[in-house]
């Protein structure tokens, strides 16, 4: 009987672990805003929140125009994630420009997300300048990878966007469409990096876990129904 013990104990434990990674698998989408505050969120490398962030018709709003001398800076989560899946909706102002950042380490040596965080672009692309820059338009990741299609709406408009980061598949969806696919920290994206104006930028697309990140580009926008699965 002694003999079957072992082999028993190496299927349970493996049993065990399979479903551990199944209910993570599992594990529905939760909210990163309640539609109400900006409870989990605060300004990046700080505690709180600017004042140029406020809740309107249960958004996430940016308004530049209550920046005062402190009130900017991109808003982060609290938490970091590692393998997720991010849904939200944003829209634009004419002329605006913003992004939705990912794997952001926050540390005082940065001093802006986007030093290492890869972006989702959110852009009027025919009103602000850089929509007219490759790779700079509305779902592109960055001046990384240009879409395959532009499925944006109009200006004022709410636009769906999902992010899905998955055992180092990149994936990136406007509106329904798969416009983004890609790899993360393999060769093909140390290609994609050298080939972009992030190229020396030392931690640039390199943490694995990170926070996520509303760019305030000095534009008003606005974010709302963002929920994140980890995956």
């Amino acid at each position: 009987m002694k003999q079957y013990l072992l082999p028993a104990i190496v299927l349970i434990v493996m049993g065990c672990g399979t479903s551990a990674q199944s209910t993570k698998k599992q594990k529905g989408f939760v909210k990163l805003f309640d539609g109400k505050t900006t409870t989990g969120w605060h300004t990046y490398n700080k505690t709180t929140v600017g004042s140029a962030w406020d809740i309107e018709d249960g958004a996430i709003h940016m308004s530049p125009t209550k920046k005062g001398k402190t009130g900017g800076g991109d808003l982060v989560t609290d938490k970091e994630y590692g393998d997720f899946h991010l849904k939200l909706e944003w829209k634009v102002a004419p002329k605006a420009n913003s992004g939705i950042i990912f794997y952001v380490h926050e540390d005082p040596k940065y001093g802006q997300t986007y030093l290492t965080g890869p972006e989702m672009q959110v852009i009027d692309n025919d009103g602000h300048p850089d929509g007219k820059i490759t790779k700079h338009r509305a779902g592109d990741l960055y001046d990384m990878v240009k879409s395959t299609t532009e499925p944006v709406r109009a200006v004022g408009e709410w636009n769906k966007a999902e992010i899905i980061s998955d055992n180092g598949n990149l994936t990136l969806i406007l509106n329904g469409i798969k416009v983004v696919q890609t790899t993360v920290w393999d060769d093909n994206w140390k290609t994609l990096i050298a080939g972009s104006k992030f190229a020396k930028w030392q931690g640039f697309g390199t943490y694995k876990t990170g926070k996520i990140a509303l760019q305030d580009h000095g534009d008003e926008v606005w974010y709302k129904n963002i929920t994140i699965k980890e995956l």
